[in-house]
């Protein structure tokens, strides 16, 4: 529930930001915050982790995957290791995928797509884990429709994009950064010592919030513990960040909380405590509104990142199992009518895929840096320099942003799902910011959400909801149980 106080804080950081908008709202005639899609009451945003299209829809019977010669798929980009031994595409043996193996980091991303030529896959794992060359393969390997039976049948239903292209060439970090506000803000790795800055537009939660506007984050981590990390605000939670290097020099436990761990997206920015309370429930929670139909206007609904996220080296079919579970509770609930799921992945998770990133508007002016480029003197600290040394590996690359990054998996579920659609508009992640703020009249953040198209063209308004009595779907590999969860 939005707290009085909440609001006017947030209507306080509203006016400061609004200076910084890159565009005005869509219908400059209506209100700002005006209901513009009253047919949708909730949007769900179902975001996984690190794969490709290719690597999980790339043998699906619709869409664009994969060229098959002789039942076989073929790579047209002749992707080989260093030493010339080409690596073909293979169908993965097992679903439980190899620790750190294949990357997506800043330099793998850029190695990967190689000016557009795609044949840098293998030769990442080369770069990254020289240690592990001879499992370059993994990057070339795909799984199909006997490993996933879900989620193909979920894109052989719903409408399907195919061109929904992660908003950079880069990790998790950056890409549900532009998910959630338009931008990057200059972060080009996953760590969270370096995320401990502000966008200038803010988020689409500041912008939601200050509107009154209901919506929640949905994450799988102990309450007491995203209480915890934002209890002494914004300011706090910046300074705590900005610690997290010398802190973890002094004590190794600590590592692992500034090499990478955050526990749902909207902690990707310094959040202040009211907004932790009120609006990052549990994913327990989400199931119980999704039955009740009292889900808030936008859902995110974030995966456990440790254990059902299908990052490596979790087994990809634990995720696809919790995503059916997301998919089945929405489908099954009382507010099924008059809602819009989206089901997507952050980005490519260093697996293969045939389709170069098309050049895409760069979202602001801020260039892309890591924690010792802001700050050299950080090299100066015995205890930092074998740390700092990893950042000249992982980060490597062009600065800039004016570049999408690989295609992920997207499908488009709703009763008013076109059937038998399949669509290659371009989409990136901020074509959800650019969704939000058609349906609720809200200006864009950045250029990028600005010039971004909307998934809307997948859905009809004009006949009878085509999907108003859920379709049977295939079940998942390995079912989720809801007492997994915390």
């Amino acid at each position: 529930m939005l707290t009085k106080l909440e609001l006017v804080r947030s209507r306080r950081r509203l006016r400061k930001q609004q200076r910084h908008y890159a565009g005005d709202r869509p219908d400059t005639a209506r209100p700002v915050a005006t209901d513009c899609l009253p047919e949708i009451e909730h949007i769900v945003v179902l975001m996984m982790e690190n794969h490709s299209y290719d690597n999980y829809l790339g043998t699906l019977a619709r869409g664009d995957g994969f060229t098959m010669v002789h039942d076989a798929p073929i790579d047209p980009h002749d992707n080989r290791r260093s030493d010339g031994e080409p690596v073909p595409l293979h169908h993965l043996a097992k679903t439980v995928q190899r620790t750190a193996i294949p990357s997506q980091s800043w330099d793998a991303s850029h190695l990967q797509w190689n000016e557009g030529v795609m044949n840098g896959f293998p030769r990442s794992v080369e770069r990254v884990e020289p240690t592990r060359a001879s499992e370059a393969d993994m990057a070339m390997g795909y799984w199909t429709e006997s490993d996933l039976p879900f989620y193909h049948s979920l894109a052989s239903t719903f409408p399907l994009a195919t061109r929904w292209f992660s908003s950079c060439l880069g990790p998790t970090f950056p890409n549900r950064r532009f998910l959630i506000a338009g931008t990057a803000n200059g972060l080009i790795d996953d760590r969270m010592t370096s995320c401990y800055d502000e966008p200038p537009a803010g988020t689409i939660f500041d912008m939601l919030t200050a509107h009154g506007i209901s919506w929640a984050n949905y994450h799988n981590k102990p309450r007491w513990r995203t209480l915890a990390k934002s209890l002494f605000g914004r300011g706090g939670h910046r300074l705590g960040r900005r610690a997290l290097p010398f802190l973890a020099g002094i004590f190794p436990i600590l590592k692992r909380f500034a090499t990478g761990e955050f526990q749902f997206c909207a902690d990707l920015f310094p959040r202040e405590i009211l907004g932790t309370y009120n609006h990052a429930p549990s994913l327990d929670s989400f199931f119980k509104a999704a039955a009740n139909g009292t889900l808030p206007s936008i859902s995110f609904v974030d995966p456990d990142y440790g254990s059902f996220s299908e990052e490596n080296p979790q087994d990809v079919r634990r995720g696809e199992g919790f995503a059916a579970e997301v998919v089945k509770s929405v489908m099954g609930g009382k507010g099924w009518p008059k809602t819009l799921l989206i089901w997507l992945y952050d980005e490519h998770g260093g697996y293969y895929d045939h389709v170069a990133p098309p050049e895409a508007v760069a979202p602001d002016d801020v260039p892309g840096t890591n924690l010792p480029e802001r700050f050299p003197w950080l090299r100066r600290i015995p205890f930092l320099r074998h740390d700092l040394a990893q950042y000249d590996v992982t980060d490597a690359g062009p600065r800039t942003y004016d570049r999408y990054g690989f295609r992920v998996p997207a499908v488009i579920i709703s009763p008013y799902a076109k059937r038998d659609y399949v669509t290659d508009t371009v989409f990136d992640h901020t074509s959800i910011l650019k969704l939000i703020e058609l349906k609720w009249n809200l200006p864009s953040l950045t250029r990028r959400d600005q010039a971004a198209r909307s998934p809307l063209e997948a859905l009809d308004f004009t006949s009878p909801p085509a999907f108003l009595n859920p379709p049977v779907l295939a079940g998942p590999a390995t079912p989720f149980q809801l007492s997994e969860l915390d």
